[in-house]
């Protein structure tokens, strides 16, 4: 049972839907054209809240410059994704998670009943700085998110059905209700609801995407990745249950590396990718890589690649 307060805010953000700019201008891809749409928020706005709720929404298709997450609150809605011809449903409790430049549009619903969608849309430049380091712990949507970085034109998006005891519910709630009643601190306050929301989506596709029957080897491996910033030898015997001796043994046998080594080369790899494609400082990207200051993280990459940070950078360009 929604709340009088939390219906009234839903009401409202979908009246203002209509209202936002959603512009639309011409892009090359290679020989073809194609329509994208730009942030339709305020300049000052960093993260949008939209509802829409009705009988189906017919949109242009299109691609947008920034990242949204489409949640399917209530009801079934269809879509076109990557191509006017793949029409997928997101069914109510579903997540639709589209990179910048992934091509999408609304289209309508499977029934009669009314649908209500909520859409957290957030600029790149915001996402990259502040969330990034959270994600970075999960391999695979880390390289997700990173992906339009890299390629402008990446036409990925992640479908994620919710667990019903999920509290992503909860945090969409309050920031439905935070937007609809905005005041001069309220891009302060949906920043860490959307990192919460955010970490609620890694853990839950985290768990979604286990894969079964894994060697003992890959799953350290894994979990080194996913802790990147804090893992030890230590740790890994207490998570895994082994002496430290013989998670060393394990590595050094199926991997061929000792815990050290495979550390060090998986910290190195992150750090080009976010030395390359973000705007995060060396102090963040220490930050996140497990470093206890800046200086160690320089002389660490100095000597694994011969080179400064800066001066890498510089020559792969």
């Amino acid at each position: 049972m929604r709340s009088e307060k939390l219906n009234e805010a839903l009401e409202f953000l979908n009246e203002e839907f209509p209202t936002h700019h959603w512009e639309y201008y011409d892009v090359n891809i290679g020989e073809e054209r194609a329509r994208a749409s730009k942030w339709p928020g305020k300049e000052n706005e960093e993260i949008m809240v939209c509802v829409h709720k009705g009988k189906g929404l017919y949109e242009e298709f299109h691609r947008q410059d920034f990242f949204f997450f489409n949640f399917a609150y209530e009801g079934d809605y269809d879509a076109l994704s990557c191509s006017p011809a793949n029409v997928i449903t997101v069914k109510q409790g579903e997540y639709y998670i589209a990179q910048p430049f992934s091509p999408y549009s609304l289209h309508g619903h499977t029934g009669d009943d009314e649908i209500i969608i909520i859409g957290v849309l957030m600029q790149k430049e915001a996402f990259f700085k502040s969330v990034m380091s959270v994600l970075s712990a999960n391999a695979e949507l880390f390289e997700f998110f990173l992906t339009p970085t890299i390629n402008l034109y990446s036409d990925r998006y992640i479908r994620l059905k919710t667990a019903d005891d999920s509290p992503m519910r909860a945090i969409l709630d309050l920031m439905v209700t935070e937007y609809a009643n905005r005041k001069e601190d309220t891009q302060e306050v949906l920043k860490p609801l959307t990192l919460s929301l955010l970490m609620q989506i890694s853990r839950e596709y985290k768990a979604a995407n286990v894969k079964k029957e894994e060697k003992l080897s890959d799953r350290i491996v894994r979990y080194i990745t996913e802790h990147i910033d804090t893992v030890s030898l230590k740790e890994l015997a207490e998570k895994f249950h082994y002496h430290p001796n013989y998670i060393s043994t394990v590595l050094s046998n199926e991997i061929g590396k000792p815990f050290s080594r495979i550390l060090l080369e998986q910290r190195m790899q992150r750090a080009v990718v976010l030395l390359k494609n973000t705007s995060l400082s060396i102090f963040d990207i220490s930050y996140m890589l497990g470093y206890e200051n800046s200086s160690n993280f320089f002389k660490t990459f100095k000597k694994y690649y011969h080179k400064s940070p800066r001066d890498y950078i510089e020559e792969s360009d």
